[in-house]
């Protein structure tokens, strides 16, 4: 009987501790279980250069578009990448290098088990973009490009390439007449043949306005264009010249309208006026000019001046030679015609015969002496001031020796 007690208490123990590891088990499994629901992804690549060898550094971005998160990781020596731990979603992937996206893959779906392989080949990628240049230019796919497109795709892909082709016709167009207008406007530049010069300036004129005709909104069309009319009424005379002169201010005004605030093209017009004896419009816009950039004010009062001058107006262009002076005491040159112009204002009284000037003439050349000791106009100042009765210590001249500075209009 103890025998059979004991054999019966074993069997009892073992069938408990069977039944302790079936439950533990049970509880195993279900823990088990329990953590497919909280497993993670994995996406895994390859990227390979542009000579076709692995490339190491190339960095990948991935973005999940259906859930806001971003990953960042960077390909090894072997050109290969690799992002485990993924949340399961919709990825936006991108292989950049050296900063710039080179290729993408849109609407990428991570998955369980096995790795999702997004694979970058940069040598495929220059083959497409080159095929796309291709096509751009010649406005038809290849049959690789039209292969897997649907009709929709390819409609707008074709329609896409239409519109290419008319940019590039319309750009050609522009930039074969600005240049045939430029070459022009040179030419003419350098023609001393007055007949020729006002050919030549026509000619820049026609072709520039075959390019703003394509093209208006630039700038540097209008402004070349009020270039080429101005040489072209320089050429000319009486009410072609006039007209000449109002076009170009009208295309320097169309210029202004697209880049407002330049003081240059506002200078150029203030000679144009000038040119035509319409003061008050020439000083408002020289005005505008020394607003705008007063480095530039005393060339724009210099120019006015020259321009009275050169129209028979010297009493007018004396007070636009001082105010350069004014504006700039070291300019040398409003200096000189200053007081070139003040010497013309000389008079002789009737009794005694001798001759007076205004005060400021002395001071005007002396000045300009002062400044341009070897300038072009020294020899003259000095017999000037000799008229005038004034004592001048004559030097030696060598205008070889110091090239003399000269204000350009």
């Amino acid at each position: 009987m103890l025998r059979l007690k004991f054999t019966l208490r074993k069997v009892k123990d073992t069938m408990q501790a069977r039944l302790r590891r079936s439950l533990s088990l049970g509880g195993l499994v279900f823990l088990l279980a329990g953590a497919t629901w909280a497993q993670t992804t994995t996406i895994e690549g390859d990227v390979k250069g542009p000579d076709g060898a692995p490339l190491k550094g190339a960095e990948i971005n991935l973005n999940r578009t259906d859930i806001k998160g971003h990953y960042k990781v960077k390909s090894d020596k072997k050109g290969h990448w690799l992002y485990t731990g993924l949340p399961y979603g919709t990825y936006d992937i991108t292989c950049s290098v050296d900063g710039k996206v080179v290729d993408g893959m849109k609407g990428v779906k991570s998955k369980y088990g096995d790795s999702t392989v997004v694979d970058f080949d940069l040598r495929k990628v220059a083959a497409q973009q080159q095929a796309a240049q291709q096509a751009n230019a010649t406005g038809e796919l290849s049959n690789e490009q039209a292969r897997g497109m649907s009709k929709e795709q390819k409609e707008q892909y074709e329609a896409q390439l239409k519109k290419n082709a008319e940019t590039i016709k319309k750009n050609k167009a522009l930039n074969d007449a600005y240049n045939a207008a430029k070459e022009s406007l040179t030419a003419a530049q350098a023609e001393q043949d007055k007949t020729q010069k006002a050919a030549k300036f026509q000619l820049a004129v026609d072709n520039f306005n075959k390019a703003k005709d394509i093209d208006p909104g630039q700038v540097a069309i209008w402004d070349s264009l009020g270039e080429a009319y101005t040489g072209l009424g320089d050429a000319q005379t009486g009410d072609e010249r006039n007209k000449s002169y109002e076009a170009a201010i009208q295309a320097y005004n169309k210029g202004l309208e697209i880049k407002p605030g330049d003081a240059g093209v506002y200078n150029q017009i203030g000679n144009l006026y000038g040119k035509e004896k319409k003061i008050p419009e020439a000083t408002e816009a020289l005005n505008k000019a020394a607003q705008l950039d007063p480095t530039m004010a005393a060339k724009a009062y210099y120019n006015m001046g020259a321009n009275l001058v050169n129209t028979g107006s010297p009493d007018k262009a004396a007070e636009f030679f001082k105010k350069a002076t004014d504006t700039d005491p070291n300019y040398a040159e409003a200096w000189y015609q200053y007081g070139s112009l003040q010497m013309m204002q000389g008079k002789v009284d009737p009794k005694t015969g001798a001759q007076t000037y205004p005060p400021e003439t002395a001071n005007a050349f002396r000045k300009y002496l002062e400044l341009q000791p070897s300038g072009t106009h020294v020899q003259e100042a000095e017999a000037m001031l000799q008229a005038m009765g004034e004592k001048v210590e004559t030097k030696i001249h060598n205008p070889a020796a110091t090239t003399p500075t000269k204000k350009k209009k």
